[in-house]
């Protein structure tokens, strides 16, 4: 791994000497074992701990298969697939690669007694499989975590209709949490210039899933003057979905549960915040009934910042703790567009504000290429910032993944790979001079 770091820093490395490289046998990777995965049984998902159940670990360097290729990590970063993963919730992860071992000869190579995660990466291209002529060896990349097969005709209009698509490095092995990740080719985008390999890292899957969710025709289609409900508006996907709604003449309302995440949404330019901890919501009386009282509440604490105006869009993410408020404080025609239910999957809320008032819920999951084109896009022409607030070593992981699970973090949380130190990486200085303090933002709080 040595010679691919030098490699990698070194000014006059051409893709020949990148070609020329050997590829190690192995390599050090974040994983979950198999035989562990009853380990938390009986435990109240809070009481899980990532840094009991993942392991940082040499494993095998898989074979190269057409349309692939072999990435030098440089760095990755935790998101919320990762804590998943890490608790065995809601399912074991083993199951996903079995099945996805079952599809073909090649894709066995996936189900394995440990499972390397991680769905984030920056780094530089080792090798490329057959077939494959877009990169080539020591080209700086990043990844988005889509796979697909699209041998289907359902995925052809819209890739993550694919009956076989599926999240890098959640759904997959060989993922980005680890010094070499196997992607497919089509999964590789540019990286940023003026950007570290850890700030790099950081945005791919939230800043993606908030594009589609927000922005694209496939999610909510946001347009200027827009009033945009924004829970957790300072964290991994909020925080993205915050900056989309200001760079896109919306206006969103933030929602936050401290007063340090709330300044963290005016450092953004964020206006109309509302600290859910400090005016003490309770959309529910227990943990069956909720409370319609605390709607009410809450859709006229949104009139105050709006000039009465009700809620166009709401960026749902949280699920179960806030779709019945999110549902009722949607305008009449509006649309709640909903990923990843961090607070539980099994939604409640009163139908008759959704049929009587024509409101849409539309489910978003991830991006497809294109969207994921664009979103990288606009990180790279400094129109959409990273929200990176720390950064983690690889053996490190368990307890950058146990911050994400307890919300200790702010935005997103990074993990070095081969790179020795953080702020490596950055190529167009100028650039990077003029965003410096957007970029710097979450570590500043």
């Amino acid at each position: 791994m040595k010679d691919i770091l030098d490699a990698i820093q070194s000014t006059d490395s051409t893709p020949a000497d990148f070609a020329a490289l050997p590829i190690p046998e192995s390599y050090r990777a974040v994983t979950v074992h198999k035989d562990e995965v009853e380990m938390f049984n009986g435990l109240e998902t809070k009481e899980k701990d990532p840094r009991k159940s993942l392991h940082v670990e040499d494993v095998a360097v898989p074979e190269l298969g057409p349309g692939e290729a072999l990435v030098a990590v440089m760095a990755s970063s935790v998101n919320y697939n990762s804590v998943w993963t890490s608790i065995f919730e809601p399912m074991a992860t083993f199951g996903f690669l079995e099945r996805y071992g079952r599809l073909s000869e090649l894709t066995k190579r996936h189900d394995l007694p440990y499972h390397v995660i991680g769905s984030d990466l920056a780094g530089v291209v080792l090798r490329t499989g057959p077939g494959v002529n877009a990169w080539r060896p020591g080209d700086e990349v990043v990844a988005h975590c889509l796979s697909v097969e699209l041998e289907s005709s359902d995925g052809h209009n819209d890739t993550m209709l694919d009956p076989e698509q599926r999240i890098w490095g959640f759904e997959t092995n060989f993922g980005g949490l680890a010094e070499i990740a196997l992607v497919k080719s089509n999964q590789l985008m540019p990286k940023p210039q003026h950007l570290s390999w850890e700030e790099a890292a950081a945005p791919g899957l939230v800043n993606s899933t908030a594009y589609r969710q927000l922005v694209s025709r496939n999610g909510a289609g946001m347009k200027q003057g827009d009033n945009v409900l924004i829970w957790g508006a300072s964290g991994g996907l909020g925080s993205y979905a915050t900056q989309f709604a200001l760079a896109g003449g919306a206006n969103p309302i933030c929602v936050v549960s401290s007063e340090q995440k709330a300044d963290i949404c005016r450092s953004m330019g964020a206006e109309a915040i509302i600290d859910r901890s400090a005016e003490d919501y309770k959309f529910w009386k227990d943990a069956h009934t909720q409370d319609p009282k605390e709607w009410k509440r809450f859709g006229k604490r949104i009139r105050e910042f709006t000039g009465g105006e009700d809620i166009d869009i709401v960026f749902e993410h949280p699920g179960r703790e806030t779709f019945g408020a999110s549902v009722y404080v949607t305008r009449k025609g509006g649309t709640i567009t909903t990923c990843a239910s961090t607070s539980g999957y099994m939604h409640e809320y009163d139908n008759r504000y959704l049929w009587m008032s024509l409101k849409r819920i539309i489910g978003s999951h991830f991006a497809n290429y294109r969207e994921a084109w664009e979103a990288n896009r606009l990180i790279a022409k400094g129109k959409i910032h990273p929200t990176l607030s720390k950064v983690y070593s690889l053996e490190e992981t368990g307890q950058a993944a146990y911050d994400v699970h307890r919300n200790l973090h702010q935005g997103k949380v990074g993990v070095l790979a081969l790179a020795p130190s953080e702020g490596l990486g950055v190529r167009d200085e100028e650039m990077r001079e003029k965003h410096v303090d957007a970029i710097n933002r979450f570590r500043n709080v």
